[in-house]
């Protein structure tokens, strides 16, 4: 049996880590190279950087700060936020990252996948799909933080995103974002469907048998934030990673 990554997924901005709730009400929660360096020694499988505020602000990532989190990182890294051309992912991969996340410039440039890709690989381009449900609607996939809808099912991007050569697919629920509530099973499953690429469940984690659930229902990956930078749920800031827990599928 495959053993399955765990991947704390931290939240920048300015500086600083924070956490949300449904991709609102920040909450600051410290020192992003103390969480990095709690991760090494809890052996984590790999870590998630995003920016979360760049696209919006139309900004580039802030090199400095990433590349010094990078450089504490032991486990590969992936970061997202503010990458709209080859050249700033050029400069993430620089900066001592293993993938880059991309989600608000592929509704406008797609072919940036196969640009980064066919220097980096297609296993170092992760499609991102944040996604919720839209008052008299079905889910759609957002852009900019949940700020603007793609009009397009989260299936139907992530048929395009496979197309396009991303070699993983990130999906995250903005309603469960910080919720503790679990996964959105339903969208994790239907998605692993229709596509052949690994897929990381994101958004909503509240328990180990959360990820086994996103694990049986297709998930290859589950990605966490709230889980893993709180004791519980909204109680103080504690960072921790399941050491010895193993999710297989």
């Amino acid at each position: 049996m495959a053993r399955t990554r765990i991947i704390p997924v931290l939240l920048l901005n300015k500086g600083g880590l924070y956490k949300t709730i449904k991709f609102k009400n920040p909450a600051y929660i410290g020192d992003p190279i103390n969480a990095v360096k709690i991760f090494n020694e809890k052996e984590a499988d790999e870590l998630i950087l995003l920016d979360y505020t760049a696209s919006v602000e139309k900004r580039e990532p802030d090199f400095v700060k990433i590349r010094e989190i990078a450089g504490e990182a032991f486990m590969p890294m992936a970061y997202g936020g503010g990458i709209r051309n080859y050249d700033t992912a050029k400069k993430v991969f620089d900066a001592g990252y293993e993938k880059v996340i991309l989600n608000s410039i592929l509704f406008e440039d797609l072919k940036l996948v196969d640009k980064i890709a066919s220097v980096y690989g297609s296993q170092a381009v992760v499609g991102c799909i944040d996604f919720k449900k839209p008052l008299l609607s079905k889910n759609k996939a957002f852009a900019y933080s949940g700020t603007k809808s793609s009009g397009s099912s989260p299936v139907e991007w992530a048929k395009q995103l496979q197309q396009a050569g991303v070699g993983e697919i990130m999906v995250n629920s903005i309603e469960l974002d910080g919720t503790w509530g679990g996964y959105a099973f339903d969208v994790i499953k239907e998605v692993s469907a229709n596509v052949n690429v690994p897929l990381i469940a994101c958004g909503g984690a509240g328990s180990l048998d959360d990820f086994q659930k996103a694990v049986d229902n297709g998930a290859s990956a589950v990605a966490a934030g709230s889980m893993f930078v709180f004791q519980k749920k909204g109680m103080g800031v504690l960072i921790n990673f399941p050491t010895g827990k193993v999710i297989t599928k």
